[in-house]
């Protein structure tokens, strides 16, 4: 199957869809079409940039994709620089507000996502992260999963480990483990261009207060969610979507103080009637409404959304259009919440996350991808991570690591939510989870490869399944007897 498939994603995130995420086009763009130039372009006279730093391994993009690889690579002797233009590590789990992690065990409750994801969330503090105790995870009960399915960590009748975490927490603790792995950490630089030698990638140049600067590594990461560096540098991308799921859509996370989760919780539950009529009024009121979710706290609530559709998460008078709905619509249901909303009569607006929510933008064309064949329980012979499935019906889903090598650039491996998939198999793995599965697993090979002097794509496939076995990640039983 290519990744242009039109085959429908069966059991994906389909069960999310709602009148919520309709196509939103109106507007879309509309500054753009108003301004009015004189000129189409402008020269920029060459000049020499100055190099900051040198480094065997460059992440640039301090998201969950690029923590995990920074750690990773470092903890493996790498000299290791990560780039980040926020003033904060964790990308959308923090910045975003998608506090929410989604699903780290399978259907039956097991781990398998683990190596960094299992030690970053056990190094949260007691209060930091709310979610199902261990002995919940894979309960089908009933009542079980009925409790939990209202606080966003039971599927389809099943509990599954998909805690809720303190954003500020997480920022720290992606910080320290950075450090302490032995990483060189630079906030306030916006990774913009590669630098390009012999058709390579060998480092990246970043924009700041101090100008315009290079960083030159033997092995650069882009985890940039976006694909930029890859993008820049000429390699392939797709990027087709299916527009009856949300996981092109994008739109501006928010948190609500001073409500009472519990009692709104126990209204949903008790009376769905109500619940659902609140839903319609509130749709009818605004247009685009979303429900309130549960966040670490029962004082603070959760608003995902709503989500937008319509608009490219690489146009810049897009992106400044969703922000400005957004934060529209987040007044406007503070206002709706407050006036018929159990628990929300003294509410108030509380954060706005500071780092726009997008979930797709571009893919990369790797050497392999994960596609819709692979929900099959196959096990990619080059697996460096396993990925829960999307429903009960499906088997775990092996990810192999050319999803993560480009098809012709070297130099450069591209981890996180632009890693090469098809649009079916993208709903899943642009996950918090699944990004640090592969960006550890980046890390790992950008170190090996560094150290051995070769290109990431020459990195022997045993030797990065070893050393991720090493570091605590699952890996299917075969893979790992085999590499023993």
């Amino acid at each position: 199957m290519t990744q242009g498939s039109d085959r429908p994603p069966e059991g994906g995130r389909l069960f999310f869809r709602t009148e919520l995420f309709q196509v939103d086009r109106a507007g879309a763009g509309r500054r753009r079409r108003q301004r009015v130039t004189q000129r189409t372009t402008v020269t920029e006279p060459a000049r020499e940039i100055p190099v900051h730093a040198e480094c065997d391994v460059l992440v640039v993009g301090g998201g969950p994709a690029g923590t995990a690889a920074a750690v990773a690579a470092a903890r493996l002797g790498a000299r290791t620089l990560l780039l980040e233009r926020h003033n904060h590590l964790g990308g959308l789990s923090t910045g975003g507000l998608v506090i929410w992690i989604d699903r780290m065990t399978d259907w039956e409750g097991k781990p398998v996502i683990r190596g960094f994801a299992e030690e970053f969330l056990g190094r949260l503090p007691k209060g930091a992260i709310s979610g199902p105790p261990r002995e919940a995870w894979g309960s089908r009960d009933a009542a079980t999963a009925a409790w939990w399915s209202l606080r966003t960590a039971a599927f389809h009748g099943i509990v599954t480990h998909s805690p809720t975490c303190d954003p500020e927490w997480m920022k720290l603790t992606a910080q320290e483990m950075v450090l302490e792995a032995g990483a060189e950490l630079l906030f306030h630089a916006w990774g913009a261009m590669p630098v390009l030698e012999g058709g390579a990638v060998r480092g990246a140049v970043f924009e700041s207060k101090q100008g315009r600067r290079a960083i030159l590594a033997r092995v650069v990461v882009d985890a940039t969610g976006d694909g930029d560096l890859f993008h820049r540098a000429g390699a392939a991308s797709s990027e087709d979507i299916d527009e009856r799921d949300i996981h092109h859509c994008i739109n501006t996370a928010w948190l609500f103080g001073g409500v009472d989760m519990p009692a709104f919780l126990r209204w949903r539950a008790e009376k769905p009637a109500e619940f659902s009529e609140f839903m319609q009024r509130g749709k009818a009121a605004i247009g685009l409404f979303d429900r309130a979710f549960v966040s670490w706290r029962d004082d603070v609530a959760l608003f995902m959304g709503p989500r937008l559709a319509g608009f490219s998460a690489v146009d810049v008078d897009d992106q400044t259009e969703v922000e400005i709905r957004s934060h529209r619509l987040m007044v406007q249901h503070l206002e709706f919440y407050r006036a018929h909303a159990p628990g929300f009569g003294g509410a108030y607006l509380m954060l706005s996350a500071p780092q726009l929510g997008v979930r797709h933008a571009r893919r990369l064309v790797g050497v392999g991808a994960v596609t819709r064949e692979c929900w099959d329980g196959r096990v990619q012979p080059d697996e460096i991570g396993v990925s829960p499935s999307l429903s009960p019906k499906f088997p775990n889903v092996s990810v192999g690591y050319g999803a993560l090598v480009p098809e012709r650039l070297d130099g450069l491996l591209a981890p996180g939510r632009h890693l090469s998939c098809d649009p079916s198999s993208h709903s899943f793995l642009r996950e918090i989870p699944q990004c640090w599965l592969t960006g550890q697993a980046a890390g790992v090979a950008a170190a090996l490869a560094a150290n051995a002097g070769v290109e990431p794509r020459a990195v022997p496939v045993p030797e990065i399944q070893r050393a991720l076995l090493r570091q605590g990640v699952h890996l299917r039983a075969a893979v790992a007897e085999r590499v023993a």
